[in-house]
């Protein structure tokens, strides 16, 4: 889908807002994001209200997906010739990063149309194949590996961790949101500084991305 698409998308939502390509020079990525100097001050309340019900995730490139795509392109053993999942997809960039790394198919999910044709766009842009899903209960078929970032910002998406663990052998997760993170089965792998691009001027607490492994996973430090 070309970059126009994304661009009624996100002014349909944010008058004075639009998309265009970011470099990430450490991935050697390139994303349709959002511009730096869209409009984040005296928005009109039903424009408001409009992002709260319709958030434009897949517009940023968040600190934990840049972190985990990072950790899968130094690491491309782990998903080397293997099927793998991006859940909560965004973006795109951890699904690109994968394909990037060698997977034999990456499936990327995410239940927002609009992030599907984000993905999409961003796959085109970075000449990479995706398979596509708006519904992780339909993907059919096993998958070597799950990735997940920035999913728990929500502390309702908690149980995710455990379906996971039942669906794939092994399980990725990025997150700078759950300090106290302590779920039966992972274990923290890393921990990196990071920024969303755009830079939301985020607090520095949100800028500390974990990567937690769970299931058939090697020992930090051996990948």
């Amino acid at each position: 889908m070309p970059s126009s698409d994304l661009n009624q998308i996100v002014q349909s939502l944010l008058p004075g807002a639009r998309v265009e390509p970011f470099a990430l020079p450490e991935l050697s990525i390139e994303l349709q994001l959002i511009n730096a100097d869209f409009p984040r001050e005296q928005i009109p309340q039903e424009v408001a209200m409009r992002l709260m019900e319709e958030p434009f995730y897949w517009a940023f490139c968040w600190a934990s997906g840049a972190v985990l795509a990072r950790y899968l392109l130094d690491h491309p053993a782990l998903v080397a010739g293997k099927r793998v999942m991006d859940f909560g997809s965004g973006s795109g960039v951890v699904a690109i990063a994968a394909a990037k790394a060698g997977a034999a198919e990456v499936v990327a999910c995410d239940i927002d149309p609009a992030a599907l044709i984000a993905t999409e766009t961003n796959a085109e842009l970075n000449q990479v194949q995706l398979t596509l899903s708006g519904d992780f209960d339909r993907v059919e078929g096993e998958l070597d590996l799950i990735v997940a970032a920035d999913v728990l910002y929500d502390r309702a998406n908690l149980p995710w961790l455990r379906r996971f663990q039942e669906r794939a052998a092994s399980v990725l997760i990025g997150d700078s949101r759950i300090r106290q993170f302590d779920f039966p089965g992972y274990r923290k792998l890393d921990e990196v500084d990071a920024c969303t691009l755009p830079d939301l001027d985020e607090s520095a607490e949100f800028r500390r991305v974990s990567i937690y492994g769970a299931g058939a996973w090697p020992r930090p430090g051996t990948v």
